[in-house]
Parts: C-alpha cells; sequence; structure tokens
C-alpha cells in the first residue's frame, strides 16, 4: 500500500468547511478514505492504466490478468519488447492499445518513464507534461497515477464522468457541470482538489 502526501483527515475537514455539499458526502463516508496502491514500477502502473481505458472493470481485469500471466513473474518493459504481437493481442488486447503498451515500454526502457522515486521529486506538471508524451497516455491517465498511485494532494480530473455525475448528485444539478464550471468552483477545495474529487466519487455510490 502506498502512502498520501498528506493528512487526509485535516484535509477532509478543509474541503468540508468550505463546500457544505460535500461536507455532507464527507460525512456519509466517514469511515472510508484513499489509499494509494503501490504498483511495482510506473512502467507497471500505466500499462494497467492502458489496459483500463474504456473499458468495464470487470473486462480490463480479465485482460490485464492474462497479459501479467504472460510475464511469468517480475513486470518490466524489457519483457513486455520480447513478447509476440499475436501474444498480445491473445490476451484481449486491442490494437491500438498494442501499440500504446510498445511505445510505454521502449520509452521506459529509454529511460524516459521515471521512477516512482524520481516522479515523487516532481511536481504534478512535470509529471504531466513528461508522461502524456507515451502514446496512448492522456492527461486522464495520468491524473489517476497522480491521485492512485503518487497520493498527491491537489488532482483535479475535470474530464472524468464520475467526479462529474458525483459533483451533479452532491450540489442536486439538474445536468452535469461543464469542465470549466467544476474548475472554478474547485478553487474553494484548494489545496486539496484530490479530496474533494475522491467524495464526488463516493456521492456516486450512494
Amino acid at each position: 500500500m502506498g502512502n498520501l502526501e498528506f493528512d487526509w483527515d485535516m484535509a477532509a475537514a478543509h474541503v468540508s468547511r468550505r463546500d457544505k455539499r460535500i461536507g455532507a458526502v464527507i460525512r456519509a463516508h466517514a469511515d472510508l478514505r484513499l489509499e494509494p496502491r503501490r504498483q511495482r514500477s510506473p512502467f507497471h502502473a500505466l500499462m494497467r492504466a492502458i489496459i483500463y481505458q474504456q473499458l468495464s472493470g470487470k473486462a480490463a481485469a480479465t485482460i490485464h490478468g492474462r497479459l501479467l500471466e504472460l510475464f511469468s513473474g517480475p513486470v518490466t518493459a524489457e519483457k513486455l519488447l520480447r513478447l509476440k504481437d499475436s501474444q498480445i493481442r491473445g490476451a484481449g488486447v486491442s490494437g491500438g492499445k498494442m501499440k500504446a503498451l510498445r511505445d510505454l515500454a521502449q520509452r521506459t526502457v529509454a529511460g524516459e518513464v521515471p521512477s516512482f522515486a524520481r516522479l515523487r521529486r516532481m511536481d504534478d506538471a512535470e509529471i504531466i507534461q513528461q508522461l502524456t508524451a507515451v502514446h496512448g497516455v492522456g492527461r486522464w491517465t495520468v491524473e489517476m497515477l497522480l491521485i492512485f498511485d503518487l497520493g498527491r494532494p491537489d488532482v483535479l480530473p475535470v474530464h472524468d464522468l464520475g467526479v462529474r455525475k458525483g459533483f451533479a448528485i452532491a450540489h442536486k444539478l439538474p445536468e452535469l457541470p461543464t469542465p470549466e464550471e467544476l474548475t472554478e468552483h474547485a478553487e474553494r477545495w484548494r489545496p486539496y482538489r484530490t479530496v474533494g474529487s475522491w467524495y464526488c466519487w463516493r456521492a456516486t455510490d450512494s
């Protein structure tokens, strides 16, 4: 399990004070908190994120599991580059995602994908700029890594449907906020927009 880079209780109290509607969600889910996962490497974390893009959790987990079986041991970029296209496709990976995985592996071997130790020394903007250079890795994918692998405090994935839907539920809005509206409102959550976003997801669970 990874570690947060901030005090969750203090951050939740801050967001609750600044946004009463999200505060109600926080109180309703007081026994839950973000617990960052810790993949063995950024390569593995991004590989998983690419597989999960635009798929249901169950389907993605099945494909991810089949792909892991091909590694027979530690998941490394070098091993992925040794796999045949037919093996990767046989696991259920689409052609587009296979291209993304190959590019990720090549960039990892070339030293263009930083280790977790190095990522922890970089700010969010630097990480987004560096990792979105990988084919098939967009801003949202990196934002998920910032939240769920690095435990960063102030990440706002404004294009995430779940965050927008949860915000609308919490604030009793008739329609989803635009990314611009969400960005403007979430200024009051700073410097803990991760916490506000996470509780928007929880609002969709209710």
